[in-house]
C-alpha cells in the first residue's frame, strides 16, 4: 500500500501550483501519490495538473465540472486516495526540501492516527515567521504518541489541515470530513485531534505556509467571514454527540473558539467597519451558548480583558480599546518613519534645482484634467520605439485613430524614431506634463516611482518576454541575481498596473506569483510577434538586402541574455571558429542584450567579413525574420523566434551556475525548443553534423511551440487595442 496520499486542491493557484507539486514529487521518497483536484478553476490550474499527470504516474488528475469549494474538493481527493496516510496540502503552499523521509520514518515507526508537523509562514517579501510549535512544546515533544486529554496544549497549534498527516482509515471510521464554506479547517482539524488515540508531533518544519499579498481569504473583506461561526458550531455539536468522552476538553476547545473569533475580528482586512458590531454580537452569543459549566482558562493581560468584554457584550468599550491600541501602534510607526525620512530629505535637498522645479511642475499638472485622448508609450527605459508598446501603438493608430499616441525617449534615441511618431524627451517639462495628464500609459517596463496612478487612467504593462529566469518577488530567493532591488518599491509600481499582457498561460502563471496585485491579465499573445506572423517573403528579402545579406546565405543569429549577477561575463563564443564550422555560405549576426548599451561605450568593431554585430539594430523582430537559425541561452528570444518555426539551438555553457545563482522557472536543457549544447565544441558539432535540423530537434521545437506560441496568430495587438482603448470585452474563458 502507498504510504502517503497527498491531496492537493487547486483553485486560482496557477502561479504557485508548479512549486507545490514539484516540492512533493522531488522529495527523496517515492512511496506516495498525489491526488490533484482542479476545483473548476477559471485559470490554468487544471491544465497544469494534467501536464504533471501526463509525465508522472504518481499524479492523479481530477477535474471537477463545478466549483465546490476547498472543503468539498478535499473530500473528493480523500475519496480517491489509496494511501495509508493522507496529507492535505494547499496548492499555493509547498513542502520543505527533504522533509518527507523524516515524516515517513515517524509514520512507520509509531503508526499514529495523526502526526502534527511544523511549518513557517513565508511572506510575499520572503520573510519567514515561525509557528507556535516552540511555545506549545518548549521541550521537545519526543517520538512517542499521546491522547489529546494528556496534552491539551496541542490544540494551540494552528488549526489547519496541512500541518497534520492523518491515517486514512481513521478518518473513514470516524466519518471525519470537511464541511463546505470558509474556515473549513476548524470543523475538521479539532475533531481529528479529539478523536485520535495516537497523536504524534514532529518538530521539524515541513510546510511553507504562503502568505499571499492578494487572493487569500485572510486578505478579502466581506460578510463571508461570518461563516466561521457555523464551522465552530459543528465542532460543539459533534462534542455533544460524543458526550462525556470529550467533556474534559471543552474548556480548552472553548478558549480556542473565542481566540479564533477575536483573531478574525481583529484583522481589519476581513471585517468591514459596518459589520463589526454584528460580528461581535455573535461572538457574545456563542460565548453564552457554549461556555463550559466549569469555566475555562481565561488569558492574562489585554487578551483576557477582551474575553471579559465579549462575555458582557460591551462592544463600545471593546471598540474603544481597539482604537486606542491602533493609535498607539500608528504613533510608533510614525516615529520610525520620521527617522527613515532624514536621509531622503538630505538627498532631495542635494538635487539640482531644475529637477525640483520639474517635479513641482509635474505635481501641478496632476491637478489639471486627464486628457481623454492621450496615450503615452515607452519601452526599455526610454531607449526608443520598440517591442510590444510599438506594436500596440501601430494597431491603435489604425483601430483607434481618435487616440493621440506620444512616445517618451531619451535624447540620444530621438534619431531612431520612425518618421511621423510624436515624442517627448525624457526629463523635459513636456515629459512630466504627458505623464501627469495621459489617460493611457503603456510600457514594457515600469514607469518611474514618482509617477502617480490617477483615477480614470489606465496603466498597461506589456512585459518584454516569456520568463526563463525568475522575476519580481521570486528573485528574493536568489539574492545574487536580485542585487539591491527594492521589492517594496517594485510592488508599489505593480499596484499601478491595470492590465498585464501575457503571451501564453505559462507567463500568466509566473507573473501571478512574481507580481501579485489586482491587475487584469490579458493573455492574448505578444503584440510584437504579430509582425513575425504577418511579414511577407518580399519584406524579408528587403530586410536581408538592407543588412547586406546575400539571398543565398544561411543566417545564424546569436543572441545571449544578460547575467545580472556577473556583469562582465560573456559566454565563451569564438565568432571566427563558429563561421568556419557553418561553412562558406553562412553569415553570423551577433546581438548583445539591451542592458549592455546602457553605459553607451563604443563596442568592439567586429571585422570578420561574415560576422555582423547587430546589437545596435533597433527592432529585433527584423533580425528574427532574416535569420534561418537562432542560437541563444536563457533569453526570451527563443519564445518569440519559435513563432517562425525555424531551428533554435540552446547554448548553455553556464547552465548549472546560472540556475543556482539567478534562478529559473523551467529547465531549458530538459524542455528545449531544439538542439542543446553545453560547451562551445559541442555547439560547433551540432552544426557540423546537422543535428540542428534533425528529427529530434524538430520534434522538440514542435512541442515547445505548442506550449508557448499558440496565441501568436498575428492579431495580439488588435486584441489589446480593442479591450484597452475601445472597451470591447474579451472572449470568455471556456469551462465552468
Amino acid at each position: 500500500m502507498t504510504l502517503v496520499s497527498f491531496v492537493v486542491p487547486a483553485y486560482r493557484v496557477q502561479g504557485y501550483l508548479r512549486e507545490c507539486l514539484d516540492s512533493i514529487l522531488d522529495q527523496p521518497f517515492t512511496d506516495l501519490e498525489v491526488v490533484a483536484v482542479d476545483d473548476c478553476s477559471p485559470d490554468d490550474s487544471g491544465e497544469i495538473i494534467d501536464e504533471y499527470a501526463a509525465r508522472d504516474q504518481r499524479v492523479r488528475a481530477i477535474r471537477l465540472t463545478e466549483n465546490v469549494g476547498l472543503g468539498p474538493a478535499r473530500n473528493v481527493g480523500l475519496d480517491r486516495a489509496v494511501g495509508e496516510y493522507v496529507w492535505f496540502v494547499d496548492g499555493d503552499d509547498w513542502l520543505a526540501p527533504d522533509c518527507l523521509p523524516a515524516v515517513a520514518e515517524r509514520l512507520t515507526g509509531t503508526r499514529p492516527d495523526v502526526l502534527m508537523v511544523d511549518h513557517v509562514r513565508t511572506h510575499w517579501n520572503n520573510a519567514a515567521t515561525r509557528s507556535a510549535m516552540r511555545d506549545v512544546f518548549p521541550e521537545p515533544p519526543g517520538e512517542g504518541t499521546f491522547r489529546l486529554r494528556d496534552r491539551p496544549e496541542t490544540l494551540r497549534l494552528l488549526h489547519t489541515a496541512w500541518n497534520r498527516v492523518v491515517r486514512r482509515q481513521f478518518l473513514v471510521e470516524h466519518g471525519l470530513r470537511f464541511a463546505p464554506g470558509w474556515y473549513e479547517d476548524v470543523s475538521f482539524s479539532y475533531p481529528v485531534l479529539m478523536a485520535a488515540d495516537r497523536i504524534g508531533v514532529l518538530d521539524r518544519v515541513c510546510v511553507n505556509y504562503r502568505q499571499r499579498r492578494v487572493g487569500a481569504i485572510t486578505r478579502t473583506r466581506g460578510d463571508r467571514h461570518f461563516e466561521v461561526f457555523p464551522q465552530w458550531h459543528r465542532v460543539f455539536h459533534l462534542m455533544d454527540r460524543w458526550g462525556p468522552a470529550v467533556d474534559e476538553l471543552r474548556p480548552a476547545v472553548f478558549e480556542r473558539m473565542i481566540w479564533h473569533y477575536l483573531t478574525v475580528l481583529g484583522n481589519g482586512q476581513r471585517i468591514a467597519p459596518e459589520l463589526r458590531p454584528a460580528f461581535f454580537a455573535q461572538i457574545t452569543a456563542d460565548y453564552a451558548r457554549w461556555l463550559p459549566p466549569a469555566g475555562y482558562p481565561t488569558p492574562d493581560g489585554v487578551e483576557g480583558l477582551k474575553h471579559r468584554l465579549v462575555a458582557t457584550g460591551r462592544w463600545r468599550t471593546f471598540s474603544a480599546l481597539r482604537a486606542a491600541n491602533r493609535a498607539r501602534d500608528a504613533a510608533r510607526r510614525s516615529a520610525r518613519t520620521a527617522k527613515r525620512r532624514v536621509a531622503p530629505v538630505a538627498r532631495r535637498n542635494a538635487r539640482r534645482a531644475r529637477d525640483v522645479l520639474l517635479r513641482e511642475y509635474y505635481r501641478a499638472e496632476l491637478h489639471r484634467p486627464v486628457d481623454p485622448t492621450l496615450a503615452v508609450y515607452a519601452a526599455y527605459w526610454y531607449r526608443g520605439y520598440a517591442c510590444n508598446p510599438a506594436a500596440i501603438y501601430e494597431a491603435a493608430r489604425r483601430l483607434a485613430p481618435q487616440v493621440r499616441g506620444v512616445w517618451i525617449v531619451r535624447r540620444d534615441r530621438v534619431g531612431t524614431l520612425p518618421p511621423g511618431v510624436e515624442y517627448v524627451v525624457a526629463g523635459t517639462a513636456a515629459y512630466y506634463r504627458m505623464l501627469a495628464r495621459a489617460r493611457w500609459l503603456v510600457n514594457n517596463v515600469n514607469f518611474p516611482d514618482f509617477v502617480r496612478k490617477r483615477p480614470g487612467t489606465v496603466h498597461v504593462q506589456t512585459h518584454h518576454g516569456t520568463p526563463v529566469k525568475v522575476m519580481g518577488l521570486d528573485q528574493q530567493r536568489y539574492p545574487i541575481g536580485a542585487g539591491r532591488m527594492d521589492f517594496a518599491g517594485l510592488l508599489r509600481r505593480v499596484d499601478r498596473w491595470d492590465y498585464s499582457i501575457t503571451s501564453n498561460s505559462f507567463s500568466t502563471q509566473m507573473w501571478d506569483r512574481a507580481y501579485p496585485a489586482s491587475y487584469t491579465t490579458l493573455e492574448v499573445g505578444y503584440p510584437r510577434n504579430d509582425r513575425l506572423v504577418t511579414a511577407t517573403p518580399e519584406e524579408v528579402r528587403r530586410l536581408r538586402a538592407d543588412l547586406g545579406i546575400d539571398p543565398t546565405e544561411q543566417v545564424v543569429l546569436y543572441a545571449p541574455t544578460h547575467r545580472e549577477h556577473l556583469p562582465n561575463y560573456r559566454p565563451p563564443f569564438d565568432p571566427e571558429r563558429f563561421v568556419e564550422a557553418l561553412g562558406p555560405s553562412a553569415r553570423l549576426l551577433m546581438r548583445s542584450h539591451y542592458f549592455h548599451d546602457r553605459d553607451r561605450r563604443p563596442r568592439r568593431d567586429v571585422r570578420w567579413s561574415r560576422v555582423t554585430d547587430v546589437s545596435a539594430y533597433q527592432r529585433v523582430e527584423d533580425l528574427y525574420l532574416v535569420a534561418d537559425v537562432l542560437v541563444t541561452d536563457y533569453s526570451s528570444a527563443m519564445f518569440d523566434y519559435a513563432v517562425l518555426d525555424r531551428p533554435i539551438v540552446v547554448y548553455a555553457p553556464d547552465w548549472e551556475a546560472y540556475r543556482l545563482a539567478r534562478g529559473v522557472y523551467f529547465d531549458v536543457t530538459a524542455e528545449p525548443p531544439g538542439a542543446v549544447a553545453m560547451t562551445f565544441p559541442d555547439l560547433l558539432d551540432l552544426f557540423r553534423t546537422g543535428e540542428v535540423w534533425s528529427d529530434a530537434a524538430t520534434k522538440a521545437r514542435q512541442q515547445f511551440r505548442a506550449r508557448f506560441c499558440g496565441l501568436d496568430d498575428g492579431h495580439a495587438a488588435e486584441r489589446v487595442v480593442r479591450q484597452v482603448f475601445l472597451g470591447e470585452s474579451a472572449a470568455p474563458r471556456q469551462g465552468c
